[in-house]
């Protein structure tokens, strides 16, 4: 394969883009969230184990619900954003591999009763797949707020009380950030590669 012309699409994705609060009126149609979620279903994950989910709060009535349980200030943004996703993981991730991994003939059964290391895997590898969705997103023309200040039980309670799922991001998704003074923060330090990094 060859190098991606990465002197457009680099910063287009990261540099040039910022966390976003505050949205444009215009509605999101969720078909852009499906189109994204094709590209992030291809990226790696141990064992292609795939745990994320997604809840899609679209409607008022689902906003409404939700906001509660955010904290004071990430309430307003969530009801003034044209979406919201909530991303989380399916402890039971394990049922899926026959098809996501059939060359692993018996991991289900294996797996079934080790439920501490299939939340702990389900969590790293849905929080990887979170990092992948907020590039595809981008990639789509959309702008991201994605928040940790929530009750994680009481969005559970509330949307995933069936199907188990944990929640872990609350992601507010719009187009391009609008003219309010809050839309986006300015751009704070970032570590250097060789702050982060060392190589041996």
């Amino acid at each position: 394969m060859t190098r991606i012309d990465h002197a457009s699409v680099l910063p287009a994705l990261f540099e040039d883009r910022h966390t976003t609060n505050h949205f444009t009126d215009q509605p999101v149609d969720t078909a852009l969230v499906r189109e994204a979620y094709e590209h992030v279903r291809w990226a790696p994950t141990a064992m292609n184990s795939q745990p994320l989910r997604l809840t899609v709060v679209e409607s008022r009535e689902s906003r409404e619900r939700l906001a509660p349980h955010m904290a004071g200030f990430n309430a307003d943004k969530t009801l003034a954003a044209p979406l919201t996703l909530i991303a989380a993981y399916d402890p039971r991730w394990h049922e899926h591999m026959p098809h996501l991994a059939p060359f692993r003939e018996g991991f289900r059964e294996q797996w079934e009763n080790k439920a501490e290391l299939r939340d702990g895997m389900g969590r790293t590898n849905a929080l990887l797949q979170i990092g992948y969705l907020t590039v595809a997103l981008r990639a789509l023309g959309l702008e991201v707020g994605p928040m940790a200040g929530f009750s994680t039980d009481g969005v559970d309670a509330a949307f995933h009380a069936e199907s188990g799922w944990r929640s872990l991001v609350v992601i507010n998704v719009g187009h391009a950030a609008s003219d309010h003074e809050k839309a986006v923060s300015p751009r704070q330090g970032r570590l250097e590669f060789d702050q982060a990094a060392q190589v041996l």
